[in-house]
């Protein structure tokens, strides 16, 4: 499928622009989840999307009326392939100006995760696992920050 990963990375990232091009016009209220999600060795577990750059936590948007927790568990399923996990820990939420939308992001931290990433994925590039004080340096400046607020949490 290697052939295939670039044209439909430029694909989605089209679509994407496209997306933010109407968000710019209507600036609408969302709700995301986002899992700091640990593996039992303390290993940070990041994504690369096709439409968007750099290495980012787990995460998405919620569903009129689901809870945070239910949407992490969720998405971890959907993005990492999530086998099993531990404790889920709320930590905070944060309000968010992200493609001209305004968020509510949850972040919850997610404890002895074990997965098997999905073969392939429309949304999903890559997963990898990384210490939380060596992350790579194309990670996003959003998981960065996120990261350094939860300092204490982790």
């Amino acid at each position: 499928m290697a052939w295939f990963d670039r044209p439909l990375r430029l694909t989605l990232t089209a679509a994407h622009k496209l997306l933010k091009a109407g968000w710019f016009v209507r600036r609408p209220r969302t709700f995301g989840a986002h899992a700091v999600a640990l593996t039992p060795e303390r290993k940070l577990i990041l994504v690369k999307l096709r439409y968007a750059p750099g290495w980012r936590v787990p995460g998405g948007g919620r569903e009129h009326g689901e809870y945070a927790q239910a949407a992490v568990i969720r998405e971890l399923r959907e993005e990492i392939g999530m086998t099993a996990y531990g404790r889920v820990r709320f930590a905070c939420e944060l309000e968010e100006a992200v493609d001209f939308k305004r968020d509510l992001a949850a972040l919850l931290v997610v404890e002895d995760v074990r997965y098997r990433p999905p073969r392939w994925s429309w949304e999903v590039e890559r997963v990898g696992e990384f210490d939380i004080d060596r992350l790579p340096a194309d990670t996003s400046p959003t998981t960065l920050r996120w990261i350094a607020a939860l300092s204490d949490e982790i």
